[in-house]
């Protein structure tokens, strides 16, 4: 799905000048988070393709460039964070199961990603201004999971209390192009295998502007943006850790913990 040395010239035209905001935002979201971890973690590695920007937040750990291959030592880390790159593998999978063999036994795992509803809009002018104009589509925004099926990476990656949740942001622009300017500054510009090896036509891109303005605009005038950042929280297996019961053998009933009734269902 993703030409890989694409993107890596993406991210190296983009570190230049690279936008980072939303890196930022993430990187505070994960931190937030571990402040409720009652664990203290002694040796983290964070995965990105903007190390420079994690450093700031985690200065304590190793920093790896997110790779196919993740240098990462087995066994070697109480603490992995995957961060704004598990979009764009081509085995998230596999990445989940790197990590997971990086950590040490009853070691954190923390990815934050973009999720499927980040870039709607802008997917969506892109396709009905392309329908209308060329009368076909081309592979334009890369593919985003939805949440659903993105929590159960972790159990296929062998994670021990899997949790998965979403933030959402909403972000505004002047226009339409001022989307695609950061998004190119972002290192996020199209980098999948099958994207068009020519230039797209100019008609295209405003016909999609004229869509995009006119149904995602607010009452500023400015365009609106979505920006769906999965998170994804899971444990190495370890001793000591919490065990789910076998279905039957609870011996309290949830109507009593919630202080309720128990209504029985009709047959």
């Amino acid at each position: 799905m993703t030409d890989q040395n694409a993107l890596e010239r993406n991210r190296r035209r983009a570190s230049k000048n690279m936008a980072t905001f939303l890196h930022e935002t993430a990187a505070d979201e994960l931190k937030d988070r571990l402040e409720f971890v009652k664990k203290a973690f002694t040796k983290s590695a964070i995965v990105s393709a903007c190390p420079a920007v994690w450093r700031k937040v985690f200065d304590q750990g190793l920093h790896v460039l997110a790779s196919e291959t993740l240098n990462l030592d087995e066994c070697s880390h109480d603490l992995v964070i995957h961060a704004i790159s598990l979009h764009w593998a081509n085995d998230p999978v596999g990445q989940l199961i790197q990590a997971r063999r990086a950590l040490k036994p009853d070691g954190l795992f923390l990815a934050v990603f973009f999720g499927g509803r980040t870039l709607h809009e802008l997917r969506n002018s892109l396709a009905q201004a392309e329908t209308e104009i060329t009368g076909g589509l081309a592979p334009r925004i890369v593919p985003m999971g939805d949440i659903r099926d993105l929590g159960a990476l972790l159990q296929r990656g062998g994670y021990a209390l899997p949790v998965s949740d979403v933030v959402s942001l909403s972000v505004s622009y002047a226009t339409p192009f001022d989307l695609m300017h950061d998004l190119r500054a972002m290192g996020e510009a199209n980098a999948m295998h099958d994207r068009l090896r020519h230039f797209s036509r100019r008609d295209v891109f405003l016909r999609a502007c004229e869509i995009y303005a006119d149904t995602y605009s607010g009452e500023d005038g400015r365009v609106r943006a979505t920006f769906e950042l999965v998170v994804l929280t899971g444990w190495a297996p370890g001793p000591g850790q919490p065990q789910a019961l076998r279905p039957g053998t609870a011996t309290s009933r949830l109507a009593d913990a919630l202080g309720t009734n128990e209504l029985p269902l009709k047959d």
